[in-house]
């Protein structure tokens, strides 16, 4: 199977791109904008910090001190410094976790504070490669529904491939991108990013559900400095 060898800047999706790339790269950056790392980002740029947790795992994940926090982003604003919020998700947590095995440096990434990881990404990889996994989402998976547990096959998801392409477009002096990389820096270059994301499947079910003011957040670019960095299972600010 032909990899992204040579390249110092790759990119592929969801729990198979953290298998092809963990062992290969110095840096993976995950990114899950719609929400995961979109509400991690709001967390850890307020002084607070995010235990991502696995899917399978999310009915062992500890109560949050408010009731109203969750995975939206807009129920995060207002979350005080200090806080350690334990964040299940199918997707961007679940990552997370499993890039914490592949002996990277693990940091998550949004439209948010791309550029901002970008940088810290250059920065910590020392000249070697840096892998970027947009999270995409599974078929058949319901996070309404307690009794979901089977992972159906990948959907990329375009609100992923921009904020993938946002860090990548911020990355390309670090080296030679990989095809798959570069054209993700070219879409995100080329596209309305609020028109695309408010637009995409994902972006419409969450406005269709109440929750605009998610997708709002999750749209604007480069608005924040946080880099959260996984440390002992847990994201807070490198």
């Amino acid at each position: 199977m032909f990899g992204q060898e040579g390249c110092r800047l790759r990119l592929e999706w969801g729990g198979e791109g953290i298998a092809a790339l963990g062992a290969r790269c110095a840096v993976l950056v995950v990114v899950d904008v719609l929400s995961f790392t979109t509400a991690t980002d709001v967390v850890v740029a307020r002084g607070g910090s995010v235990r991502p947790v696995r899917w399978v795992d999310r009915e062992r994940a500890a109560r949050p001190a408010d009731p109203s926090w969750s995975l939206r982003p807009s129920s995060l604003v207002g979350v005080p410094a200090g806080v350690e919020l334990e964040l299940p998700s199918p997707n961007g947590a679940t990552l997370c976790a499993m890039a914490a095995d592949t002996g990277a440096i693990v940091l998550a990434a949004c439209l948010r504070n791309a550029r901002a990881v970008a940088e810290a990404a250059s920065s910590l990889a020392d000249g070697g490669p840096i892998g970027v996994v947009p999270a995409g989402e599974r078929w058949g998976i319901d996070v309404n529904s307690p009794r979901t547990a089977a992972f159906g096959p990948l959907r990329p998801a375009v609100e992923d491939l921009l904020g993938a392409g946002a860090v990548v477009s911020a990355l390309l002096d670090h080296g030679s991108a990989s095809v798959e990389a570069g054209m993700a820096a070219e879409a995100y270059r080329r596209t309305s990013v609020a028109d695309a994301v408010a637009g995409c499947v994902s972006g419409r079910e969450l406005i269709a559900a109440g929750h605009a003011a998610d997708v709002a957040l999750a749209c604007e670019v480069d608005v924040s400095t946080a880099v959260p960095r996984l440390v002992d299972g847990v994201l807070r600010p490198t």
